[in-house]
């Protein structure tokens, strides 16, 4: 092993001692921070695996083919899933999405799916579930996840230009394969439909307005990201970002000029614009220049059962040594864990860090985003 490999694995083991509370209570669906942000979103990333090599993701001089991923018996199996999730729902969740490395890599995913659809919220209801992926295998899984009972997807594409995207991903996949899945998908009835573009200055931020033009009379919701300092491996620079005010410059100057719209929800990550003349929704997911630190309800469990608070979290907290200890904890006990963490949350990384206050970035390695999930 090289030493390349070291930051990443020593974080991705990390364990952080959980606290058992001594008396223990009965979820009442309502779960608040020491900010008072409640808990309403699970991001559950089911594979730190990937067949794309993106460069502000995984790039290929570290994912290389000596990475050791984690053992299988390490995942967490679905029913430990479904298990935590069901605890989550328990605390007030409403809206599940799973996510990666590449999420239907996981073999017999729609099982999971299928599972997680039979929970309920506290109101009784289905849980919103939702998945992101690279679109790669979503042509031949669109049907069976929408058969399985998940709601709508989340497709990353960052470009419509084959020889840029080939360069992005990294692994010569073409354009055409990812829009064969979305169109799949939306024959299926996964939508409306999330196209998300990460967007780096010089790599492919020319595409910005090719995309707003192709998705302006589609169903599609199409979504700029800005490029965000996830992780070590993707070297962040601030002037590799291109932010969302300077998009929508762009996208006026190009005669795509957009109206606000309001939010579907407290805690929605994206901001919604759509075109004056009303056709299309974009989004903006602002982490760097605009943070929505304020009203973050999401929390991210591991492939391996680690519960982080933050998308940009050093550390996280192991749940799955304790669901799978020999003291057969009952869930009343794993729910009053969660909430004490949850009780506990305090963070507000984006807050405190913007493009021209660099001294607020954190010096300690923060987890890599295919380990956590976006």
């Amino acid at each position: 092993m090289t030493e390349k490999f070291i930051p990443l694995i020593d974080i991705r083991r990390h364990r952080n001692a959980l606290s058992i509370p001594a008396q223990l209570k009965q979820p009442t669906g309502v779960l608040v921070d020491a900010l008072s942000r409640p808990l309403h979103d699970l991001r559950i990333s089911v594979t730190d695996r990937c067949n794309f090599r993106c460069v502000y993701c995984m790039p290929k001089e570290v994912f290389d083919k000596n990475y050791p991923y984690l053992p299988h018996n390490a995942l967490l199996s679905f029913e430990e899933i479904t298990r935590i999730a069901k605890i989550f729902l328990s605390h007030g969740v409403k809206k599940i999405r799973l996510t990666g490395g590449e999420p239907l890599l996981r073999k017999n995913i729609e099982d999971l799916v299928a599972m997680l659809a039979e929970l309920r919220t506290t109101d009784g209801s289905p849980p919103d579930l939702t998945l992101t992926t690279n679109g790669s295998l979503l042509a031949k899984k669109a049907q069976h996840l929408k058969d399985a009972g998940l709601n709508r997807v989340t497709v990353s594409l960052d470009s419509l230009d084959d020889s840029t995207f080939k360069r992005m991903n990294d692994v010569d996949f073409a354009v055409s394969d990812v829009l064969n899945g979305i169109d799949a998908a939306h024959a299926a009835g996964l939508g409306p439909i999330k196209i998300n573009m990460v967007v780096k200055a010089g790599v492919n931020d020319h595409d910005i307005t090719a995309m707003a033009h192709f998705f302006k009379n589609s169903p599609h919701i199409l979504r700029f990201i800005e490029y965000m300092d996830v992780g070590a491996s993707n070297h962040w620079q601030a002037n590799e970002v291109i932010t969302s005010d300077q998009i929508i410059g762009r996208l006026s100057e190009a005669g795509l000029p957009l109206r606000l719209l309001p939010a579907n929800y407290e805690g929605e990550t994206a901001q919604r614009w759509q075109h004056v003349n009303h056709q299309g929704e974009i989004g903006f997911i602002s982490s760097v220049s605009k943070a929505f630190c304020g009203d973050c309800s999401r929390a991210r469990l591991s492939t391996e059962g680690k519960l982080y608070t933050c998308l940009f979290a050093t550390e996280g907290h192991d749940l799955r040594d304790i669901i799978r200890s020999n003291e057969n904890h009952p869930d009343l006990l794993i729910a009053n864990i969660v909430a004490s963490i949850w009780q506990s949350r305090t963070d507000r990384y984006s807050a405190l860090r913007s493009l021209k206050e660099p001294q607020h970035q954190t010096t300690e390695r923060k987890i890599e985003m295919s380990y956590i999930g976006g």
